[in-house]
Protein backbone atom coordinates (compact mmCIF):
# COMPACT_ATOMS: atom_id res chain seq x y z
CA UNK A 1 0.00 0.00 0.00
CA UNK A 2 1.32 3.41 -1.00
CA UNK A 3 0.02 6.68 0.45
CA UNK A 4 0.56 10.01 -1.34
CA UNK A 5 -0.46 13.43 -0.07
CA UNK A 6 -1.79 15.81 -2.74
CA UNK A 7 -3.62 18.37 -0.62
CA UNK A 8 -4.04 19.79 2.89
CA UNK A 9 -0.31 19.07 3.32
CA UNK A 10 1.23 21.79 5.51
CA UNK A 11 -1.89 23.82 4.78
CA UNK A 12 -5.55 23.54 5.74
CA UNK A 13 -7.48 23.43 2.47
CA UNK A 14 -7.59 21.17 -0.58
CA UNK A 15 -7.86 17.85 1.29
CA UNK A 16 -6.84 15.02 -1.08
CA UNK A 17 -4.86 11.88 -0.25
CA UNK A 18 -4.20 9.00 -2.64
CA UNK A 19 -4.07 5.35 -1.58
CA UNK A 20 -2.60 2.95 -4.16
CA UNK A 21 -2.92 -0.78 -3.61
CA UNK A 22 -2.72 -3.77 -5.98
CA UNK A 23 -2.58 -1.54 -9.04
CA UNK A 24 -5.71 0.42 -8.11
CA UNK A 25 -5.81 4.03 -6.90
CA UNK A 26 -8.28 5.63 -4.50
CA UNK A 27 -8.76 9.14 -3.16
CA UNK A 28 -9.61 10.16 0.37
CA UNK A 29 -11.41 13.49 -0.25
CA UNK A 30 -11.12 15.79 -3.25
CA UNK A 31 -11.38 19.31 -1.86
CA UNK A 32 -10.89 22.82 -3.16
CA UNK A 33 -7.61 24.52 -2.34
CA UNK A 34 -8.19 28.07 -1.09
CA UNK A 35 -5.61 30.82 -0.66
CA UNK A 36 -3.68 32.99 -3.10
CA UNK A 37 -5.94 33.32 -6.13
CA UNK A 38 -3.47 32.42 -8.90
CA UNK A 39 -1.99 29.49 -6.98
CA UNK A 40 -5.45 28.21 -6.02
CA UNK A 41 -6.71 28.42 -9.60
CA UNK A 42 -3.73 26.47 -10.93
CA UNK A 43 -3.82 23.78 -8.25
CA UNK A 44 -7.58 23.24 -8.51
CA UNK A 45 -7.56 23.02 -12.30
CA UNK A 46 -4.66 20.58 -12.63
CA UNK A 47 -4.55 17.12 -11.02
CA UNK A 48 -1.15 15.49 -10.42
CA UNK A 49 -2.53 12.19 -11.77
CA UNK A 50 -4.84 10.94 -14.51
CA UNK A 51 -8.37 11.25 -13.12
CA UNK A 52 -9.47 8.26 -15.22
CA UNK A 53 -7.09 6.05 -13.20
CA UNK A 54 -8.85 6.73 -9.89
CA UNK A 55 -11.07 3.76 -8.97
CA UNK A 56 -13.20 5.54 -6.37
CA UNK A 57 -13.30 8.39 -3.85
CA UNK A 58 -14.08 8.04 -0.15
CA UNK A 59 -15.39 11.36 1.15
CA UNK A 60 -15.06 12.32 4.82
CA UNK A 61 -17.62 15.14 4.82
CA UNK A 62 -19.30 17.81 2.74
CA UNK A 63 -17.28 20.96 3.44
CA UNK A 64 -15.95 22.47 0.24
CA UNK A 65 -12.27 22.09 1.18
CA UNK A 66 -12.94 18.34 1.28
CA UNK A 67 -15.52 17.84 -1.50
CA UNK A 68 -15.35 20.96 -3.66
CA UNK A 69 -13.10 19.72 -6.48
CA UNK A 70 -15.09 16.57 -7.23
CA UNK A 71 -16.69 18.27 -10.28
CA UNK A 72 -13.22 18.98 -11.68
CA UNK A 73 -12.34 15.31 -11.13
CA UNK A 74 -15.48 14.21 -13.00
CA UNK A 75 -14.78 16.79 -15.71
CA UNK A 76 -11.30 15.28 -16.12
CA UNK A 77 -12.72 11.81 -16.75
CA UNK A 78 -13.26 10.18 -13.35
CA UNK A 79 -16.23 7.81 -13.43
CA UNK A 80 -15.97 5.68 -10.29
CA UNK A 81 -18.06 5.71 -7.12
CA UNK A 82 -17.92 8.57 -4.62
CA UNK A 83 -18.68 7.08 -1.21
CA UNK A 84 -20.23 9.30 1.46
CA UNK A 85 -22.61 8.98 4.39
CA UNK A 86 -26.24 9.70 3.39
CA UNK A 87 -26.22 13.13 5.07
CA UNK A 88 -22.86 13.97 3.47
CA UNK A 89 -24.15 12.92 0.04
CA UNK A 90 -27.16 15.25 0.44
CA UNK A 91 -25.12 18.17 1.78
CA UNK A 92 -22.27 17.77 -0.70
CA UNK A 93 -24.75 17.64 -3.58
CA UNK A 94 -26.18 20.97 -2.48
CA UNK A 95 -22.70 22.44 -1.95
CA UNK A 96 -21.35 21.37 -5.33
CA UNK A 97 -24.32 22.84 -7.20
CA UNK A 98 -23.93 26.05 -5.23
CA UNK A 99 -20.18 26.13 -5.86
CA UNK A 100 -20.69 25.76 -9.61
CA UNK A 101 -23.31 28.51 -9.61
CA UNK A 102 -21.19 30.90 -7.52
CA UNK A 103 -18.07 30.34 -9.57
CA UNK A 104 -20.01 31.16 -12.71
CA UNK A 105 -21.52 34.28 -11.14
CA UNK A 106 -18.21 35.50 -9.70
CA UNK A 107 -16.49 35.02 -13.06
CA UNK A 108 -19.31 36.92 -14.76
CA UNK A 109 -19.08 39.76 -12.21
CA UNK A 110 -15.30 40.09 -12.55
CA UNK A 111 -15.39 39.96 -16.34
CA UNK A 112 -18.01 42.73 -16.44
CA UNK A 113 -15.84 44.77 -14.09
CA UNK A 114 -12.73 44.29 -16.21
CA UNK A 115 -14.73 45.20 -19.31
CA UNK A 116 -15.92 48.45 -17.68
CA UNK A 117 -12.31 49.34 -16.87
CA UNK A 118 -11.30 48.67 -20.46
CA UNK A 119 -14.14 50.84 -21.75
CA UNK A 120 -12.96 53.69 -19.49
CA UNK A 121 -9.47 53.43 -20.94
CA UNK A 122 -7.88 52.18 -17.73
CA UNK A 123 -4.96 49.79 -17.84
CA UNK A 124 -6.40 46.32 -17.63
CA UNK A 125 -4.26 43.30 -18.37
CA UNK A 126 -6.68 40.71 -16.98
CA UNK A 127 -7.50 37.74 -19.20
CA UNK A 128 -11.16 36.68 -19.11
CA UNK A 129 -11.96 34.73 -15.94
CA UNK A 130 -13.15 31.17 -16.58
CA UNK A 131 -15.07 29.33 -13.85
CA UNK A 132 -13.28 26.26 -12.49
CA UNK A 133 -16.24 24.08 -13.44
CA UNK A 134 -19.84 24.40 -14.56
CA UNK A 135 -23.16 23.03 -13.33
CA UNK A 136 -22.97 20.05 -15.70
CA UNK A 137 -19.69 19.02 -14.07
CA UNK A 138 -21.23 19.26 -10.59
CA UNK A 139 -24.21 17.16 -11.72
CA UNK A 140 -21.84 14.58 -13.23
CA UNK A 141 -20.07 14.25 -9.87
CA UNK A 142 -23.34 14.09 -7.90
CA UNK A 143 -24.53 11.17 -10.07
CA UNK A 144 -21.52 9.18 -8.84
CA UNK A 145 -22.40 9.44 -5.12
CA UNK A 146 -22.90 6.13 -3.32
CA UNK A 147 -24.48 6.73 0.13
CA UNK A 148 -22.88 4.53 2.79
CA UNK A 149 -24.09 4.43 6.42
CA UNK A 150 -21.93 4.57 9.53
CA UNK A 151 -20.45 1.26 10.77
CA UNK A 152 -21.15 -0.66 7.54
CA UNK A 153 -18.11 -2.44 6.05
CA UNK A 154 -18.01 -1.23 2.43
CA UNK A 155 -15.88 -3.22 -0.07
CA UNK A 156 -13.64 -1.24 -2.46
CA UNK A 157 -11.90 -4.32 -3.88
CA UNK A 158 -11.67 -7.99 -2.93
CA UNK A 159 -8.98 -7.34 -0.31
CA UNK A 160 -9.84 -3.72 0.57
CA UNK A 161 -12.80 -2.24 2.45
CA UNK A 162 -13.61 0.74 4.64
CA UNK A 163 -15.91 1.73 7.47
CA UNK A 164 -17.28 5.12 8.53
CA UNK A 165 -17.45 6.40 12.12
CA UNK A 166 -19.06 9.65 13.27
CA UNK A 167 -16.40 12.39 13.40
CA UNK A 168 -18.66 14.90 15.21
CA UNK A 169 -17.55 17.79 12.99
CA UNK A 170 -20.57 18.33 10.74
CA UNK A 171 -23.84 16.52 10.11
CA UNK A 172 -22.80 13.29 8.39
CA UNK A 173 -19.06 13.84 8.91
CA UNK A 174 -16.95 10.72 9.26
CA UNK A 175 -13.56 9.30 9.94
CA UNK A 176 -12.57 6.55 7.51
CA UNK A 177 -11.05 3.20 8.52
CA UNK A 178 -9.46 1.36 5.59
CA UNK A 179 -8.88 -2.39 6.01
CA UNK A 180 -6.55 -4.32 3.70
CA UNK A 181 -5.90 -8.05 4.04
CA UNK A 182 -4.02 -10.25 1.57
CA UNK A 183 -1.98 -13.45 1.95
CA UNK A 184 -2.17 -13.19 5.72
CA UNK A 185 -0.97 -9.58 5.71
CA UNK A 186 -3.12 -6.86 7.28
CA UNK A 187 -2.89 -3.08 7.02
CA UNK A 188 -5.28 -0.75 8.84
CA UNK A 189 -5.22 2.91 7.80
CA UNK A 190 -7.48 5.48 9.45
CA UNK A 191 -8.17 8.93 8.03
CA UNK A 192 -9.57 11.18 10.73
CA UNK A 193 -11.34 13.57 8.37
CA UNK A 194 -12.06 16.64 10.48
CA UNK A 195 -12.45 15.69 14.14
CA UNK A 196 -15.14 17.62 15.97
CA UNK A 197 -15.46 18.68 19.57
CA UNK A 198 -17.62 17.53 22.46
CA UNK A 199 -20.88 19.40 23.08
CA UNK A 200 -21.15 21.21 19.76
CA UNK A 201 -24.68 22.38 18.94
CA UNK A 202 -26.87 19.96 16.96
CA UNK A 203 -24.42 17.14 16.20
CA UNK A 204 -23.24 14.15 18.21
CA UNK A 205 -19.81 13.94 19.81
CA UNK A 206 -16.97 12.29 17.85
CA UNK A 207 -16.59 8.53 18.15
CA UNK A 208 -13.11 7.52 19.41
CA UNK A 209 -10.46 6.52 16.89
CA UNK A 210 -10.49 2.80 16.06
CA UNK A 211 -7.40 0.61 16.28
CA UNK A 212 -5.10 1.27 13.32
CA UNK A 213 -1.55 0.75 12.10
CA UNK A 214 -1.36 4.13 10.37
CA UNK A 215 -3.28 7.34 11.00
CA UNK A 216 -3.82 10.42 8.85
CA UNK A 217 -4.77 13.04 11.43
CA UNK A 218 -6.00 16.61 11.00
CA UNK A 219 -4.11 19.32 12.90
CA UNK A 220 -6.11 22.51 12.32
CA UNK A 221 -5.80 23.53 15.97
CA UNK A 222 -2.84 21.33 16.88
CA UNK A 223 -1.07 24.18 18.67
CA UNK A 224 -3.83 25.48 20.91
CA UNK A 225 -6.48 24.76 23.49
CA UNK A 226 -9.90 26.29 22.98
CA UNK A 227 -10.70 28.73 25.77
CA UNK A 228 -14.05 28.39 27.45
CA UNK A 229 -13.87 31.27 29.93
CA UNK A 230 -17.31 32.45 28.87
CA UNK A 231 -20.05 30.23 27.49
CA UNK A 232 -20.36 30.58 23.72
CA UNK A 233 -24.02 31.52 23.96
CA UNK A 234 -23.22 34.32 26.47
CA UNK A 235 -20.41 35.61 24.27
CA UNK A 236 -22.73 35.69 21.27
CA UNK A 237 -25.39 37.53 23.29
CA UNK A 238 -22.86 40.17 24.34
CA UNK A 239 -21.77 40.79 20.74
CA UNK A 240 -25.37 40.99 19.48
CA UNK A 241 -26.37 43.41 22.24
CA UNK A 242 -23.29 45.61 21.83
CA UNK A 243 -23.89 45.94 18.08
CA UNK A 244 -27.62 46.55 18.55
CA UNK A 245 -26.93 49.36 21.01
CA UNK A 246 -24.90 51.10 18.30
CA UNK A 247 -27.72 50.61 15.83
CA UNK A 248 -25.38 48.54 13.70
CA UNK A 249 -25.54 45.41 11.62
CA UNK A 250 -23.90 42.20 12.77
CA UNK A 251 -22.37 40.63 9.66
CA UNK A 252 -21.44 36.98 10.12
CA UNK A 253 -19.46 35.16 7.43
CA UNK A 254 -20.34 31.53 8.06
CA UNK A 255 -20.06 28.20 6.36
CA UNK A 256 -23.51 27.71 4.85
CA UNK A 257 -23.38 24.09 5.90
CA UNK A 258 -22.92 23.52 9.62
CA UNK A 259 -21.97 26.87 11.09
CA UNK A 260 -25.04 28.73 9.78
CA UNK A 261 -27.34 26.15 11.37
CA UNK A 262 -25.44 26.34 14.69
CA UNK A 263 -25.80 30.13 14.75
CA UNK A 264 -29.51 30.00 13.98
CA UNK A 265 -30.03 27.49 16.79
CA UNK A 266 -28.12 29.67 19.29
CA UNK A 267 -29.93 32.86 18.23
CA UNK A 268 -33.21 30.97 18.58
CA UNK A 269 -32.31 30.03 22.16
CA UNK A 270 -31.19 33.58 23.03
CA UNK A 271 -34.39 35.05 21.61
CA UNK A 272 -36.53 32.55 23.54
CA UNK A 273 -34.63 33.42 26.74
CA UNK A 274 -35.01 37.18 26.17
CA UNK A 275 -31.22 37.52 26.34
CA UNK A 276 -31.14 39.55 23.11
CA UNK A 277 -33.70 41.95 21.62
CA UNK A 278 -36.07 40.61 19.00
CA UNK A 279 -33.95 41.53 15.97
CA UNK A 280 -34.41 40.69 12.32
CA UNK A 281 -32.10 37.77 11.51
CA UNK A 282 -31.39 37.10 7.84
CA UNK A 283 -29.76 33.93 6.58
CA UNK A 284 -28.68 35.20 3.18
CA UNK A 285 -27.45 32.14 1.36
CA UNK A 286 -29.43 29.87 -0.95
CA UNK A 287 -27.09 27.07 0.06
CA UNK A 288 -27.74 27.64 3.77
CA UNK A 289 -31.48 27.50 3.06
CA UNK A 290 -31.09 24.16 1.28
CA UNK A 291 -28.66 22.84 3.89
CA UNK A 292 -31.13 23.68 6.65
CA UNK A 293 -33.77 21.59 4.85
CA UNK A 294 -31.27 18.71 4.75
CA UNK A 295 -30.53 19.18 8.47
CA UNK A 296 -34.25 18.84 9.16
CA UNK A 297 -34.35 15.63 7.08
CA UNK A 298 -31.53 13.98 9.05
CA UNK A 299 -32.78 14.70 12.58
CA UNK A 300 -31.79 11.14 13.56
CA UNK A 301 -28.20 12.45 13.68
CA UNK A 302 -28.95 15.23 16.22
CA UNK A 303 -27.52 15.20 19.72
CA UNK A 304 -29.88 14.72 22.65
CA UNK A 305 -30.28 18.45 23.40
CA UNK A 306 -31.32 19.26 19.83
CA UNK A 307 -33.72 16.30 19.71
CA UNK A 308 -35.39 17.59 22.88
CA UNK A 309 -35.62 21.09 21.40
CA UNK A 310 -37.25 19.60 18.31
CA UNK A 311 -39.75 17.70 20.44
CA UNK A 312 -40.57 20.58 22.82
CA UNK A 313 -40.30 23.70 20.65
CA UNK A 314 -40.75 22.47 17.10
CA UNK A 315 -38.37 23.48 14.34
CA UNK A 316 -34.98 24.47 15.88
CA UNK A 317 -34.16 26.38 12.69
CA UNK A 318 -37.17 28.67 12.62
CA UNK A 319 -38.34 31.48 14.91
CA UNK A 320 -40.12 34.85 14.92
CA UNK A 321 -38.03 37.35 12.96
CA UNK A 322 -35.78 34.86 11.19
CA UNK A 323 -35.88 35.01 7.40
CA UNK A 324 -34.15 32.79 4.89
CA UNK A 325 -33.20 34.57 1.67
CA UNK A 326 -32.80 32.86 -1.69
CA UNK A 327 -33.27 35.58 -4.30
CA UNK A 328 -30.46 37.98 -5.23
CA UNK A 329 -32.94 40.88 -5.31
CA UNK A 330 -33.85 40.24 -1.65
CA UNK A 331 -30.16 40.05 -0.77
CA UNK A 332 -29.48 43.41 -2.41
CA UNK A 333 -32.46 44.93 -0.58
CA UNK A 334 -30.69 44.28 2.75
CA UNK A 335 -28.28 47.10 1.85
CA UNK A 336 -31.15 49.59 2.13
CA UNK A 337 -32.29 48.40 5.57
CA UNK A 338 -31.00 50.14 8.67
CA UNK A 339 -29.79 48.21 11.70
CA UNK A 340 -29.85 46.72 14.15
CA UNK A 341 -30.03 43.30 12.50
CA UNK A 342 -28.06 40.11 12.01
CA UNK A 343 -26.96 38.95 8.55
CA UNK A 344 -25.49 35.45 8.24
CA UNK A 345 -24.03 34.79 4.82
CA UNK A 346 -21.51 32.59 3.02
CA UNK A 347 -18.76 31.82 2.33
CA UNK A 348 -17.18 31.31 5.72
CA UNK A 349 -13.67 32.39 4.68
CA UNK A 350 -15.06 35.39 2.74
CA UNK A 351 -13.64 34.10 -0.53
CA UNK A 352 -16.84 33.96 -2.59
CA UNK A 353 -20.59 34.41 -2.45
CA UNK A 354 -22.92 37.08 -1.11
CA UNK A 355 -20.84 37.77 1.99
CA UNK A 356 -18.42 39.72 -0.22
CA UNK A 357 -21.17 42.19 -1.11
CA UNK A 358 -22.26 42.53 2.53
CA UNK A 359 -18.68 43.16 3.62
CA UNK A 360 -18.09 45.71 0.88
CA UNK A 361 -21.25 47.57 1.89
CA UNK A 362 -20.77 47.42 5.66
CA UNK A 363 -17.14 47.22 6.82
CA UNK A 364 -16.57 50.97 6.45
CA UNK A 365 -19.29 51.78 9.04
CA UNK A 366 -17.98 51.76 12.66
CA UNK A 367 -21.46 50.96 14.01
CA UNK A 368 -21.30 47.52 12.41
CA UNK A 369 -19.61 44.34 13.60
CA UNK A 370 -18.05 41.53 11.58
CA UNK A 371 -18.19 38.31 13.59
CA UNK A 372 -15.78 35.56 12.53
CA UNK A 373 -16.94 32.15 13.74
CA UNK A 374 -14.65 29.70 11.95
CA UNK A 375 -11.09 28.97 10.94
CA UNK A 376 -9.67 31.36 8.34
CA UNK A 377 -7.03 29.89 6.05
CA UNK A 378 -3.86 31.78 5.25
CA UNK A 379 -4.19 34.51 2.58
CA UNK A 380 -8.02 34.50 2.62
CA UNK A 381 -10.05 37.68 3.11
CA UNK A 382 -11.36 36.30 6.39
CA UNK A 383 -7.80 35.87 7.68
CA UNK A 384 -6.96 39.46 6.69
CA UNK A 385 -9.99 40.73 8.61
CA UNK A 386 -9.22 38.75 11.76
CA UNK A 387 -5.57 39.87 11.62
CA UNK A 388 -6.83 43.45 11.90
CA UNK A 389 -5.59 44.70 8.55
CA UNK A 390 -6.84 48.31 8.23
CA UNK A 391 -7.57 47.89 4.53
CA UNK A 392 -8.63 44.76 2.67
CA UNK A 393 -9.22 43.95 -1.01
CA UNK A 394 -12.83 43.21 -1.94
CA UNK A 395 -13.55 42.55 -5.61
CA UNK A 396 -10.08 43.89 -6.32
CA UNK A 397 -10.65 47.28 -4.68
CA UNK A 398 -9.07 48.40 -1.38
CA UNK A 399 -11.74 48.88 1.30
CA UNK A 400 -11.11 50.59 4.65
CA UNK A 401 -12.15 48.48 7.66
CA UNK A 402 -13.87 50.65 10.27
CA UNK A 403 -16.34 48.08 11.57
CA UNK A 404 -15.53 46.16 14.74
CA UNK A 405 -14.10 42.72 13.92
CA UNK A 406 -14.47 40.03 16.59
CA UNK A 407 -14.18 36.24 16.71
CA UNK A 408 -15.87 33.39 18.50
CA UNK A 409 -13.44 30.50 18.15
CA UNK A 410 -15.38 28.26 20.51
CA UNK A 411 -17.89 27.44 17.76
CA UNK A 412 -15.11 25.82 15.78
CA UNK A 413 -15.96 22.36 14.57
CA UNK A 414 -12.31 21.33 14.94
CA UNK A 415 -10.86 19.58 17.98
CA UNK A 416 -8.04 21.39 19.76
CA UNK A 417 -4.71 19.86 20.75
CA UNK A 418 -6.00 18.21 23.91
CA UNK A 419 -9.11 16.87 22.19
CA UNK A 420 -7.04 15.43 19.33
CA UNK A 421 -4.70 13.76 21.81
CA UNK A 422 -7.67 12.22 23.61
CA UNK A 423 -9.25 11.16 20.31
CA UNK A 424 -6.21 9.13 19.20
CA UNK A 425 -5.45 7.62 22.62
CA UNK A 426 -7.46 4.38 22.07
CA UNK A 427 -5.33 3.50 19.03
CA UNK A 428 -1.79 4.48 20.09
CA UNK A 429 -0.80 0.95 21.17
CA UNK A 430 -1.10 -0.32 17.60
CA UNK A 431 0.04 2.79 15.70
CA UNK A 432 3.24 2.61 13.66
CA UNK A 433 3.08 6.10 12.20
CA UNK A 434 0.95 9.25 12.27
CA UNK A 435 0.72 11.66 9.32
CA UNK A 436 -0.41 15.17 10.25
CA UNK A 437 -2.44 17.03 7.61
CA UNK A 438 -4.99 19.86 7.43
CA UNK A 439 -2.83 22.28 9.37
CA UNK A 440 -0.23 24.95 8.78
CA UNK A 441 3.26 24.11 10.15
CA UNK A 442 2.70 26.36 13.18
CA UNK A 443 -0.26 24.18 14.14
CA UNK A 444 1.05 20.78 13.08
CA UNK A 445 4.54 20.89 14.58
CA UNK A 446 3.51 21.31 18.26
CA UNK A 447 1.01 18.45 17.86
CA UNK A 448 3.68 16.25 16.26
CA UNK A 449 6.00 16.94 19.20
CA UNK A 450 3.22 16.12 21.67
CA UNK A 451 2.38 12.80 19.98
CA UNK A 452 6.05 11.76 19.84
CA UNK A 453 6.75 12.69 23.46
CA UNK A 454 3.58 11.42 25.13
CA UNK A 455 2.63 8.42 22.95
CA UNK A 456 6.08 7.56 21.51
CA UNK A 457 4.65 7.19 17.99
CA UNK A 458 6.58 8.25 14.88
CA UNK A 459 4.86 11.36 13.52
CA UNK A 460 5.54 13.14 10.23
CA UNK A 461 4.18 16.28 8.58
CA UNK A 462 4.19 15.46 4.86
CA UNK A 463 4.81 17.93 2.07
CA UNK A 464 2.56 17.99 -0.98
CA UNK A 465 3.58 15.11 -3.23
CA UNK A 466 5.28 13.06 -0.48
CA UNK A 467 4.69 9.30 -0.72
CA UNK A 468 5.02 6.58 1.92
CA UNK A 469 4.92 2.80 1.60
CA UNK A 470 2.76 1.26 4.33
CA UNK A 471 3.08 -2.28 5.60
Amino acid sequence: MKLTFWGAARTVTGSMHEVAVDGRRYLLDCGLYQGRRAEAAERNRTFPFNARNIASVVLSHAHIDHSGNLPSLAKAGFGGSIYATPATADLAGAMLRDSAYLQGKDAEFLNKRFERRRSLGRNNHHAPVEPLYEMKDAERAIELFSPTPYHARQPLAEELSFEYRDAGHLLGSASVSLHYRKNGKRIRLTFSGDVGRPNLPIIRDPEPAPEADYLILESTYGNRLHKQDVLVIDKLAHIVNRTAQRGGKLIVPAFAVGRAQQLVLLLHRLTNQGAIPSLPVFVDSPLAVEATTIYRKHSDLYDEESRLMLENHGDPFGFGRLRYIREASESKALNDLRGPMVIISASGMCEAGRILHHLRNNVEDPRNTVLIVGFQAEHTLGRKLIEGQPEVPIFGDPVRVRAEVVAINELSGHADQGELMRWIKPTVKTLKKVFLVHGEPAQAEPLATMIREIYDVETVIPERGDSFVLG
